[in-house]
């Protein structure tokens, strides 16, 4: 590895609090590369794979065990087809029941390349809207995947009893999502994800009963146990008893979801964290475009700062409903219903008459501030300006009735009005921006394997397949995909070359990975200060969203910087966590989740500052085009940006995986 130091872009305004952090930000490493895809024409890379992964007869996997982390989509589907082919599985996850996996929140739909609608759908073209979407920083042979085994999801969740919407004639479904002009998106109401979970967690009940696998409910992971450089099992807390458990394996699989709570507030559940994926970074795992966070356009505004979390409206709203705010600022105080027609700036379609409401999550979401930084949103004032925008639904209901309306959207419509006390059938909606997904992840290779050997990632925890930002309804896609399809066939190619040697939890590398999480436990408890572990986070997530958010600037990303490092010194010095390690103890729990979060914080701020061009949901002031469109570089930042650990000095070095692009022609975005 390169121990060169590249100095970070010098902002020259910077505070001078900010002087001494510019300089050593990173260092450069050495390049890292994909060499599992097959170097063969991208229709065939995935077959070919899967015929030259090695194989494990059944004899050989019942002696093998693999832990999975996370029961969403991504790994329940995981646990399930790994125990159904044989293996012996333990799966873990915080929640009382894998049914209350993150996975449920995700409403609007999961798209495939059925061509259900004959508009012109195919593979090639969910492939090449979704390097697109990505703003081209996502790797080709991953997202050709996706979308090729796309149908097979759906045929496998029909199968399972999954209620898709049909039409009257019994057929499935499907809508249209935010940056593409066709309908490939499958729906079951507005609780696709809920569905969804629901099929992938009987598949998941049904090895537990089989004997295939092992259920850990109420298990926190809080450090990966690498043994002779491999991935040889987890050191995870019982969060009823408080007991540190060591549990081994011959391979470990991380599908524990993203890390948008960093912002505090933000569309994910409250216990959502990245503890799992950190812990593994720290450990030597790399960690890929942090950066890469997306800010959902269609949420319920903040109210006020009692909020702990926000509530995600399906993006589906946006194939009848109309966004707009009114043309007159002294107009943003009435009732949306006295605004004539004439009066409404309907902004979306009037920039972007190709897509209209339909634009990728990135440019609704920017242009939803814009309006909103002019002094024309709606609803409370949040600073100095209101932070709200219309949804509409008005056209609709003249159009397909109240009855069509509510049987599309009908539970979305009862959420939002027990929310806010409004009715969207009578009145418009009010939604702005919020963070909700995280494209970044831990670096993976074709196998969905980090570069820990023995380490598998999936799902929304790796970085393989949005780039720089995500396009609606293929976070299921992908939570699927690498659950039920891509996991299962790549996997066995590692554990083909077990059983590997057993390990004894005596062993010196286990012991001393459960001996620092027991120290760190205790370091937690015995800080005994006097700020909540909350009042932290919060602080936290207020530096990321003011500096880090929909917009970043040198200037602020330096000063987040210098922020996010005091205040992480400040919690190992004064924050307060009640109670002992030896119970239930949610105060601890947080804490140490709040500790990762704060060194991710400063990762992703780095990150952005380095990435000096906008691209997706990255977007730099000082990268823009005339008329305040994302303006990537692509001479300069073609990469995959993966970070490895610090260590010590706390300076993270940068490799970079070039990105080639041979099948999708690199261009600016245009949705016009």
């Amino acid at each position: 590895m390169s121990d060169t130091l590249t100095e970070a872009p010098q902002a020259p305004e910077a505070p001078t609090q900010n002087a001494g952090v510019v300089h050593g930000l990173y260092r450069e490493g050495e390049p890292i590369a994909d060499t599992k895809a097959p170097k063969v024409d991208i229709k065939d890379r995935w077959t070919t794979r899967q015929f030259e992964a090695a194989l494990v007869n059944p004899a050989n996997r019942r002696k093998l065990t693999v832990i999975v982390v996370g029961t969403g989509l991504a790994g329940g589907a995981a646990c399930a087809t790994l125990g159904e082919a044989g293996y012996h599985v333990k799966s873990f996850c915080y929640q009382d029941s894998p049914r209350r996996a993150h996975s449920i929140a995700a409403q609007g739909g999961i798209n495939a390349a059925k061509n259900y609608k004959e508009d012109g759908d195919s593979v090639y073209r969910l492939f090449y809207d979704t390097v697109k979407g990505g703003d081209f920083r996502s790797r080709e042979s991953n997202v050709y995947r996706l979308a090729e085994v796309s149908a097979n999801i759906i045929d496998q969740c029909v199968a399972q009893g999954v209620p898709f919407a049909r039409e009257y004639g019994g057929l499935l479904d499907n809508r249209s999502f935010g940056g593409v002009q066709v309908s490939r998106t499958f729906y079951a109401r507005g609780q696709t994800g809920q569905q969804l979970l629901i099929g992938a967690y009987q598949a998941l009940e049904r090895q537990i009963a089989a004997g295939t696998v092992q259920m850990y409910t109420r298990h926190e992971m809080l450090e990966l146990v690498l043994v002779d450089g491999r991935a040889r099992g987890i050191i995870a807390r019982d969060l009823v008893t408080g007991e540190v458990e060591t549990h081994l394996a011959d391979a470990v699989v991380l599908a524990s979801g993203g890390y948008g709570n960093v912002f505090f507030l933000s569309t994910n559940a409250m216990n959502s964290n990245v503890t799992a994926t950190w812990r593994a970074h720290r450990k030597g795992a790399m960690f890929s475009n942090p950066c890469y966070t997306q800010i959902h356009p269609t949420c319920i505004p903040v109210s006020g700062d009692h909020q702990s979390k926000l509530t995600l409206m399906s993006e589906s709203l946006r194939n009848d409903g109309r966004i707009w705010v009114p043309k007159r600022r002294e107009d943003c105080e009435k009732d949306p219903r006295d605004i004539p027609e004439e009066d409404r700036d309907y902004y979306l379609e009037r920039i972007y008459p190709s897509f209209g409401n339909l634009v990728p999550r990135d440019i609704a979401s920017r242009q939803a501030k814009n309006v909103c930084d002019e002094g024309r949103g709606v609803g409370p004032k949040v600073g100095d300006f209101a932070r709200g925008v219309y949804l509409d639904f008005s056209d609709a209901l003249a159009r397909m009735s109240t009855e069509a309306v509510a049987e599309k959207y009908g539970n979305l419509f009862d959420m939002y009005q027990r929310i806010t006390g409004e009715s969207p059938y009578e009145v418009p909606m009010r939604i702005y921006p919020a963070v909700h997904y995280t494209m970044g992840g831990l670096w993976v290779d074709y196998d969905l394997q980090s570069n820990i050997p023995g380490l598998f990632v999936a799902g929304e925890a790796n970085f393989s397949d949005h780039g720089a930002n995500r396009l609606g309804a293929s976070a299921l896609m992908q939570g699927l995909a690498d659950g039920y399809f891509v996991l299962p066939n790549t996997i066995r190619d590692y554990l083909a070359h077990g059983p590997y040697p057993k390990v004894e939890e005596t062993h010196d590398e286990v012991v001393a990975a459960r001996t620092a999480v027991e120290e760190r436990v205790q370091k937690l408890l015995s800080v005994n200060g006097e700020r909540s572990v909350d009042s932290f986070h919060k602080e936290l997530g207020h530096i990321m969203w003011e500096y880090c958010g929909m917009e970043r600037s040198e200037e602020g990303l330096l000063k987040a910087i210098d922020l996010i490092r005091s205040l992480k010194d400040e919690f190992w010095r004064n924050v307060r966590v009640l109670g002992s390690g030896a119970t239930l103890n949610q105060s601890l729990e947080k804490a140490g989740r709040v500790a990762d979060f704060l060194e991710l914080g400063e990762l992703m701020c780095i990150d952005a500052l380095h990435r000096r061009e906008s691209c997706g949901g990255h977007f730099r002031t000082e990268s823009q085009t005339e008329d305040g469109e994302a303006l990537r570089d692509d001479q300069e930042f073609a990469y995959v940006a993966a970070w490895e650990w610090g260590g010590e000095d706390g300076i993270p070095t940068l490799h970079k995986e070039d990105l080639v692009f041979d099948y999708v022609h690199l261009k600016q975005r245009s949705y016009k």
